[in-house]
This record gives structure tokens, C-alpha cells and sequence, in this order.
């Protein structure tokens, strides 16, 4: 997907950066590879998704009236309704789904293991299953938004909800690689030559 067709997705990382390279095969590699997901959009879309979510301000951009950054997907979900909440308009609860939808999808497929530290708080969802459920459903809420300037993106975001289990599987499948990454044993081995080693 270029960068003129994510218009209205608030991609900030352009596609040549190096990071986004990196996301951008492990996501294709482990989405065709593991889980059958070969759309070139959600691949381009979840690559994308981690490359921005490096940055905290990404990860925390919803707020609430007062300001405050908004952590707790219950908090979100509030914020989200424009009957009984405080969301102003429905192109606002489509913004605020939205990241819900890439927030649980970010923490249950690359850090798994907060979301426990997330069922402290106040208006927590209560496990990992109802997590999936606000991401699945928020991207599915997106998804209906099909008119105007979001007609274009509206099947993706139905695909991302379809998948949204499948989605988190592959994801998880991109952490154990970066992990793998870390690890000193393969960070030693990149920097050893044909002629550094003993036979």
C-alpha cells in the first residue's frame, strides 16, 4: 500500500526508513508463513503500525477532556462513545476505535505479558480474551465507516478485524524474532567472518 492510499491513516514513517524495512519483511514473512495473511495492505498496514507505535506520543495519543493520556482500553472505549460519552462526533469515535484497535493489537501480539499490569485499572477489561474482543470490535467499528474519504480504507480495516486473532498470532511470531535478534549469541555471529572461524 503507498503512502498516497494510507491518506486519513495518520502514517508518519516513511516506507524507505530502515525500521519500517525490518517490519515490513518480518510482518510479510510471518503473516504468509505462519498464519496464510499474504494482503500486501495489512502487511503494509501492521509494518507501519510498529514502526509509528516506536514512538510513546503514538502509543499514547488519545487523551481525555482533562489532557491526560488515556492507557487503559476501558478509559478509551469511553472516550470513544459519541451518544453517552464525551466524543464530540463520529469521526472521532472512528479516530478513537481506530487506535483502540491498533493499541490491542500492538500489546497483545508484541508484549502480551502487560496486559495483566493493564487489569489494575479502574475501568480495566477484565483479560486477554475481552482485549481482543475491544481490538476486533473497534476495527470492525472502523470498517463501517465506508463513505467519502474512508471508503477506500473501510475494507482494510474489516479485513484487520476478520483476522484481528490471526493478526495478534503473527505479531507475537515478530517479537520472538526481534528477541532472537537481541540475543548475544546471534548478535555475535553476525560479526564473525569466514576467516574468524576455527575449524
Amino acid at each position: 500500500m503507498s503512502d498516497a492510499e494510507f491518506r486519513g491513516l495518520n502514517i508518519m514513517i516513511p516506507e524507505s526508513h530502515p525500521l519500517q524495512e525490518l517490519f515490513q519483511e518480518l510482518v510479510g514473512r510471518h503473516y504468509a508463513q505462519e498464519i496464510g495473511i499474504r494482503d500486501p495492505q495489512v502487511v503494509a498496514y501492521v509494518s507501519h503500525l510498529l514502526a509509528e507505535f516506536c514512538e510513546a506520543d503514538q502509543v499514547y495519543k488519545i487523551r481525555d477532556a482533562s489532557n491526560r493520556p488515556l492507557a487503559d482500553v476501558g478509559e478509551m472505549l469511553l472516550e470513544s462513545d459519541p451518544v453517552y460519552g464525551p466524543a464530540p462526533s463520529f469521526d472521532h469515535e472512528r479516530q478513537v476505535r481506530k487506535h483502540i484497535g491498533d493499541y490491542t493489537l500492538f500489546f497483545a501480539g508484541m508484549f502480551p505479558e502487560s496486559i495483566n499490569h493493564f487489569r489494575l485499572r479502574r475501568h480495566r477489561l477484565e483479560n486477554f480474551v475481552e482485549w481482543i474482543k475491544a481490538g476486533k470490535e473497534s476495527y470492525y467499528i472502523v470498517s463501517r465507516f465506508e463513505h467519502f474519504e474512508y471508503s477506500k480504507v473501510a475494507p482494510l480495516f474489516a479485513n484487520l478485524s476478520q483476522n484481528f486473532e490471526s493478526c495478534v498470532y503473527g505479531l507475537n511470531m515478530v517479537k520472538n524474532d526481534l528477541e532472537e535478534m537481541q540475543h548475544p549469541i546471534v548478535r555475535r555471529g553476525d560479526h564473525l567472518r569466514g576467516d574468524d572461524l576455527i575449524m
